[in-house]
């Protein structure tokens, strides 16, 4: 559910009110500030709420903000000098709050320099809509290529799961961004390119498929693990995971509940004990598939088979099971999220954590961390830990978190610390441990046992359930 602050007089913002209630979108609900008896006589609906106070005046808009969390704030006024201060007084209580302010004064100066401000032209909106409807003038992309819906515009919201992620961390199958328009500027993507909220990106691709990718960047709720792809997939070994298969399969039944009863496909490989097959089985329903593996065909072309096939986007396995018949290296490849199992059960936790690293990895992870936080409702915490307390070189990337919690309507926890960010690990009883999908993970080796690098320890500590985030850096 997002807040929305609409700061409204005149007749725009009348008709404006109007639409919002008649529309009625169900995760939104809307304060309405207004000091003059214009907007008064409307009728509002359950979503929407009125105040009757005077938003330039900082003491009364500061008092409102503080009751209420607030995902945007809309300025729709009359009077160019009430927008100003009310704008002024915003920014004085929430200084990186999404703000969109109509400028019917068409004055470049209203908001100059903001970078969290969406500035609206009506002169230019209507000129741009009359141009459209205009004989003999295509409509942008229709007589482009085959003509047929498979080149398209997406502008990127607020709240987007696409939002602040770099484009290699975004699984590209039958689709491609070609290119990003930001600020009236083309930018042709890299690996590296960041991708930003009111970005329009130009993608290529099958119109069916892009009919997807359209809904998934404008639709956050119940997002998750998409846009990795939409399904869970459980694969057990019973080579390894034989003792504690029922508990895997409980842990991902609960897992995919949480997600909205997303679907779970469970893949059981070496199924020498029946009775425990038969047992798993009687779990089969709506929601929940099971395939069994009896040859000795090539797993990993099987494995790789189901995800494609059933649209997976995140797998969950025990970290001997990751590490056997290279698997690792197979999901890495395929860009896939995954759960490694911990000695901790997923539902007696209620924390997460993201241990930083001073790399552009811990911004790519983000989006998910609060996504994953948000949906098992957890508290999300940023552990900078570091022994040498050389804090200043992930100021950057804090901000960037901070940034985030504006746009999901969600606190995070950060803690700084002088500390070996491994021991800091190891004290914490329950947590979910959000950690990039490196390629170099690596099991136990004796020579980085002086190591204080989290990803060093990931696949030997067992003790916290661990979700790894797909990452391409821009050298591979």
């Amino acid at each position: 559910m997002k807040n929305i602050l609409i700061l409204a007089d005149g007749s725009i913002a009348r008709h404006f009110i109007d639409w919002v209630n008649h529309k009625r979108v169900a995760e939104n609900t809307y304060s309405v500030v207004c000091y003059k008896v214009g907007l008064a006589s409307l009728k509002i609906g359950k979503q929407l709420s009125m105040i009757y106070a005077d938003p330039t005046s900082f003491a009364k808009l500061n008092a409102i903000m503080t009751k209420e969390k607030y995902h945007q704030v809309f300025i729709v006024m009359d009077e160019k000098e009430d927008a100003h201060y009310s704008l002024k007084n915003i920014r004085m209580i929430e200084p990186k709050l999404s703000v969109v302010l109509l400028n019917p004064w068409s004055d470049e100066s209203v908001g100059e320099g903001d970078e969290y401000l969406t500035t609206l032209y009506p002169d230019e909106l209507m000129a741009s809509h009359l141009y459209e409807h205009l004989p003999n003038v295509p409509v942008v992309a229709q007589n482009v290529g085959l003509g047929r819906g498979e080149i398209m515009e997406i502008q990127v919201p607020f709240g987007s799961s696409y939002a602040y992620r770099h484009v290699a961390s975004i699984l590209q199958r039958k689709w491609k961004i070609a290119a990003i328009y930001r600020n009236e500027k083309q930018i042709l993507p890299t690996n590296a390119t960041m991708i930003r909220p009111n970005d329009t990106l130009l993608v290529l691709g099958k119109p069916i498929v892009l009919d997807g990718v359209y809904k998934s960047i404008n639709n956050r709720t119940g997002l998750f693990p998409e846009p990795f792809g939409k399904n869970l997939y459980l694969l057990l070994n019973f080579v390894h995971d034989q003792d504690k298969a029922l508990l895997y399969l409980k842990e991902s039944l609960y897992l995919s509940q949480q997600l909205e009863n997303k679907a779970l496909f469970v893949r059981i490989i070496n199924p020498g004990n029946f009775a425990l097959t038969s047992t798993l089985k009687a779990y089969e329903s709506e929601h929940v598939t099971f395939s069994i593996c009896y040859s000795d065909e090539d797993l990993k072309s099987m494995i790789e088979y189901d995800i494609q096939e059933y649209d997976i986007g995140l797998i969950l396995n025990s970290i001997k099971t990751f590490q056997s018949d290279g698997l690792g290296g197979m999901l890495y490849d395929l860009h896939k999220l995954v759960y490694l199992f911990g000695d901790k059960l997923l539902y007696n936790i209620k924390e997460s954590m993201v241990v930083m690293s001073s790399d552009e990895m811990m911004e790519s992870i983000s989006s998910t961390a609060f996504e994953i936080s948000e949906a098992l409702n957890l508290q999300l915490t940023l552990g900078d830990f570091d022994p040498e307390g050389e804090f200043e070189s992930r100021k950057q990337i804090i901000e960037h978190y901070e940034t985030l919690t504006h746009i999901f309507n969600r606190e995070i926890r950060i803690e700084q610390k002088i500390a070996n960010p491994v021991r800091e690990l190891l004290k914490r009883k329950e947590m979910l441990e959000i950690a990039p999908f490196k390629k170099e993970l690596q099991g136990l080796n004796l020579f980085r046992l002086l190591s204080t690098r989290v990803e060093d320890f990931l696949l030997m500590i067992e003790k916290h359930p661990k979700l790894l985030v797909p990452f391409e850096s821009n050298g591979e």
